[in-house]
């Protein structure tokens, strides 16, 4: 098996998705206690989910959230988990003042160790098998 894969039952995968999102009209809620709350709540989620945190950085106005996970969990899921349980818990401790605490938009990219022109050089290579 190639070196950091996971592998599975009937799988070999190696998934990592960057999300970034922001409270409610991008308010700089986001510090002290609450990011440090925030922090333990991602967590708590990533672990639920069977995800693995690669990088987490909460700004003021905005997260940054880099993971590793299986191919059973969608990214929206996984956004509608972490932000949906965060949201919650948060809005009961902390009082923001805002209608609800995260927007509904997220931004999510994928990443690999390969180019898409290697993916494209590869099919095309074994073609001719």
């Amino acid at each position: 098996m190639p070196r950091g894969f996971d592998r599975e039952r009937t799988n070999i995968h190696k998934l990592q998705y960057h999300f970034i999102w922001c409270p409610k009209y991008r308010k700089s809620v986001l510090e002290g206690e609450v990011r440090d709350r925030l922090e333990a709540l991602i967590e708590e989620k990533a672990d639920e989910l069977d995800l693995e945190i690669l990088e987490l950085a909460i700004r003021p106005d905005h997260v940054h959230l880099f993971i590793t996970g299986a191919p059973t969990l969608a990214p929206n899921k996984i956004m509608q988990q972490i932000k949906g349980y965060s949201s919650r818990r948060l809005r009961d401790e902390f009082d923001f003042g805002l209608p609800s605490l995260w927007t509904r938009s997220y931004f999510v990219s994928s990443a690999g160790d390969v180019s898409s022109e290697v993916i494209e050089e590869y099919i095309d290579s074994q073609a001719g098998e």
